[in-house]
């Protein structure tokens, strides 16, 4: 029923910007949780100034978005139904990991729910294995190249500084930190609006409405604003666990954090490399603590942050499969 496609239609865009409001609170942590702890910024300005940024970064390229919507399947090989279980999907494991204050992927979640979604209609068979091996390794390897960086970077400032004082060095860089967080909202929204993008346009071609893969400015737009004001709606669980329970942060070491995170990330976006933002933050600040001292990281919260990490992909798609099952004799 050409009916039927079109309510689907209507239901995936709207589920896609729903997605990427909750994506913005729940990561809303990334770019302004380290300079609210440093109490460079207040809580007020920093979400501020993140909501803003990370519209404008979502404005910049769609790059990621042609990865997310032509890398895991051919849009032309899905449904409304598909992408429309696989969104909720990841909305719903978003949702129960910010209920529980956990920095997992929303990069992550939305790949997961794609795939269990894809599977559920026609197998694994019609995935593209190459391109989730691409996403997936992108995925995996920036972590370690957060803590390394991150690590670095450290390094290098405190050695450059190795004859100043605390207070006055604290000083400078909460100054400076201001900019490295606008950085980091920035990358953010270079990286994460990307995917909702991405997914609403794979149903646009699904439909018909597109003959190619080309994000519309009318999609960039919305997506952009639905992140901006998720983001202003803030997520403190996320922002207590990676700001305060994770690593003690000064100023230098929040300056250190948000630049090399926000490095890593927009060199992979620059590639169309979907990383995860929450997951190149979180290391990051495991590097920054490391060089510190062993023991200046909260190992059993890096431990629970972990595992939400290894979870989200397959339970994603274990919400998404179900969602798809579900919702097939109702709307199907």
């Amino acid at each position: 029923m050409p009916e039927m496609t079109l309510i689907l239609l209507v239901l995936v865009i709207f589920s896609a910007l729903a997605f990427d409001y909750i994506n913005g609170f729940h990561d809303t942590a990334n770019a302004i949780a380290t300079c609210v702890s440093t109490r460079a910024l207040s809580v007020k300005s920093a979400i501020i100034m993140a909501a803003v940024l990370n519209f404008t970064g979502a404005m910049v390229s769609t790059k990621v978005a042609s990865t997310i919507g032509k890398g895991i399947v051919d849009a032309n090989n899905v449904t409304q139904l598909v992408v429309l279980a696989g969104i909720l999907g990841a909305i719903l494991w978003n949702i129960i990991t910010w209920y529980y204050g956990m920095p997992s992927s929303s990069s992550h979640a939305i790949i997961g729910g794609l795939m269990g979604a894809v599977i559920a209609h026609s197998g694994s068979a019609t995935l593209h294995w190459k391109g989730l091996k691409n996403i997936v390794l992108a995925l995996v390897l920036s972590p370690i190249a957060g803590v390394i960086v991150g690590f670095i970077f450290m390094v290098i400032i405190m050695w450059l500084f190795r004859n100043s004082s605390p207070g006055p060095l604290n000083k400078g860089f909460r100054r400076l930190q201001v900019a490295s967080a606008a950085f980091m909202a920035f990358s953010h929204g270079t990286a994460d609006a990307q995917k909702s993008m991405g997914v609403i346009t794979m149903a646009l071609v699904s439909y018909g409405f597109l003959p190619t893969f080309d994000v519309p400015t009318w999609v960039k737009l919305s997506c952009a604003i639905a992140m901006g004001l998720g983001t202003a709606a803030g997520g403190w669980k996320i922002i207590k666990t990676i700001g305060k329970d994770f690593v003690k942060l000064q100023p230098v070491h929040g300056f250190c954090v948000e630049t090399a995170a926000a490095g890593v990330i927009m060199g992979a976006s620059s590639i169309g490399m979907p990383v995860s933002t929450t997951h190149v933050i979180t290391s990051t600040i495991l590097g920054v603590g490391i060089s510190k001292r062993l023991t200046a990281v909260n190992w059993n919260v890096a431990k629970r942050i972990l595992w939400a990490w290894v979870l989200t992909i397959p339970a994603a798609a274990i919400v998404a499969f179900i969602s798809y099952q579900v919702l097939l004799p109702l709307l199907g």
